[in-house]
């Protein structure tokens, strides 16, 4: 089986502490580092880790125990909790490789450890986000953020905006392409068989009837009622401040927030430390990890595998049905 492609993120933060943790991590498939591996030496080192680092080699047998780095040269040393502008694009050029690797079929998955926008911005690379840097690396005109973990799957319509640009951004049909690659990705890649999805209204109480917003009334309420038409099971607009209930969530696989901090704070209240990030409507599969670079707990041995742990099972399984 084609190995699993991981990234080591920012390299000034817990991204390089978290994918060394994996050697102690059994799975199904191989499991290839892209990153330095000088800078996968200094941090073992640093952490106390006796980890064996080998080079990946596409036909090679992988070695028991040991990680197989698919070397990736830093453009500047890195300090653990020092960022440095001039390393921006290297982080971009380990994602470029792994995505590369997928797209050619070298690699199955793509898993990313955290990367840190504002230091790649810095190095003069316009940047928002993962999830828009695969959907521009493959040509894919529509991704959507799907985040999994303490036994729920949200997804978002919009991603990383502000909250000033949201209403503007959700249209009829960019919400209903938002839509039918949720309902589709939960079946192909899921495996679930007539998916039920609950749709959060954008505005408070979902609108009110019109009286706090009209984007329920015009928008989202249309594009629900033109779907349940192609036979998918959409329940809303329901008041995102309500819609996180067992009375929904019990007969539900997956909620549709309008915006990025509308379902993300109670997913990940729910199972911080254990989240994964999923870019639906891709041709490869990509998983990550639901925190940031944590720039005060690199090479300190005090951050925690546990999201990367579950991006990478996930990552497995998906790959799976791909």
């Amino acid at each position: 089986m084609s190995p699993i492609a991981i990234t080591a993120g920012e390299p000034a933060g817990i991204g390089p502490d978290l994918v060394l943790r994996l050697a102690e991590l059994a799975g199904a498939r191989r499991r290839v580092i892209v990153a330095d591996r000088g800078l996968l030496e200094a941090r073992a080192r640093q952490l106390g880790l006796a980890v064996s680092l080998v080079d990946y080699r596409r036909d090679a047998a992988p070695l028991k125990g040991a990680l197989e780095v698919l070397h990736v040269p830093l453009s500047a040393p890195a300090v653990a909790g020092r960022l440095d502008a001039a390393n921006g694009r290297y982080v971009l050029d380990t994602l470029d490789v792994a995505i590369d690797g997928c797209v050619s079929g070298e690699f199955a998955a793509i898993v990313t450890a955290p990367v840190h926008k504002g230091v790649i911005n810095e190095a003069g690379v316009p940047f928002t986000g993962h999830t828009e840097y695969l959907a521009e690396r493959t040509q894919t005109p529509k991704v959507v953020m799907l985040l999994a973990g303490g036994g729920l799957r949200v997804a978002l319509a919009t991603t990383h905006l502000p909250l000033k640009d949201v209403a503007s951004a959700i249209t009829r049909e960019g919400l209903a392409e938002v839509i039918r690659i949720l309902n589709h990705d939960l079946v192909a890649r899921f495996g679930i068989a007539v998916p039920r999805i609950l749709v959060a209204g954008l505005n408070p109480h979902a609108g009110e009837s019109g009286h706090m917003g009209r984007e329920e009334i015009d928008v989202i309420a249309p594009v629900l009622e033109a779907l349940r038409a192609e036979d998918m099971h959409l329940t809303g607009p329901l008041p995102a401040d309500t819609l996180f209930q067992p009375r929904y969530l019990d007969h539900a696989d997956a909620v549709l927030a309008m915006y990025h901090d509308q379902g993300l704070p109670v997913l990940k209240y729910a199972s911080f430390g254990a989240g994964v990030n999923i870019t639906l409507g891709l041709p490869i599969v990509r998983t990550s990890v639901d925190h940031g670079t944590a720039l005060d707990l690199a090479g300190t041995g005090r951050a925690e595998p546990g999201s990367l742990i579950e991006a990478v099972t996930l990552a497995e399984q998906l790959a799976a049905t791909a």
